[in-house]
């Protein structure tokens, strides 16, 4: 288990990565193109294509005390549907931006955002046995990135599973291997992103 001080560190890394802000910011949409989940939103962007943005908004729009629940809630089976129409509805967009200056709107996403990606990234990384700080952040990085189970079989075709190698080695050789699919995707917007790869190997070079 990590303390808490280095699970913030964790999250803060890939904070910086989804939106630039050490804490995350919880207005951010964003379109890119090319990405296949559409509309995202929030502290670790929420995609319409996944389903997750409608989760959110769901748990967002069914409590009480949410301002904003009463002008988002007709978007509600649209969110259900992932409708990509959502992605030019720029009346939305606003509101969605407005939204995160409710306490509401954070606590739901920091609450939805653990549960949905740093939950499960721990519970595999102690199955596979990765204790250290960085190794987690690694692991939490690719839930929230996407193509963790395809990168995660790939290193073990390559290099064998943790168990036959140290976890250093083993969490270098899925850095390596995730940049290099990163590089070379067909999608601009994920070759955009290796970035991540290369700050967590700076860190491995300086010995963090």
């Amino acid at each position: 288990m990590l303390t808490a001080t280095q699970k913030k560190t964790a999250e803060a890394l890939i904070n910086i990565f989804e939106t630039g802000e050490v804490l995350g910011d919880y207005g951010q949409v964003t379109l890119i193109a090319g990405d296949t989940g559409h509309l995202t939103f929030g502290r670790s962007q929420a995609t319409l294509g996944s389903g997750n943005l409608n989760e959110l908004m769901q748990r967002y729009c069914a409590n009480s005390g949410a301002r904003f629940s009463s002008r988002l809630e007709s978007y509600l089976p649209r969110f259900a549907a992932r409708d990509l129409k959502l992605d030019k509805e720029f009346k939305l967009h606003n509101l969605l931006r407005a939204s995160a200056d409710d306490n509401v709107m954070r606590d739901t996403q920091d609450t939805f955002f653990d549960e949905t990606y740093w939950q499960p990234a721990a519970q595999t990384a102690e199955r596979l046995k990765i204790t250290s700080p960085l190794g987690v952040a690694v692991v939490y990085d690719s839930f929230v990135h996407g193509s963790w189970k395809l990168m995660r079989t790939r290193t073990i075709q390559q290099v064998g599973d943790i168990s036959s190698v140290n976890e250093q080695k083993w969490i270098a050789a899925y850095i390596a291997i995730r940049r290099a699919w990163l590089a070379e995707n067909t999608r601009a917007d994920l070759r955009a992103t290796v970035y991540r790869m290369d700050t967590f190997q700076r860190l491995i070079d300086q010995g963090y």
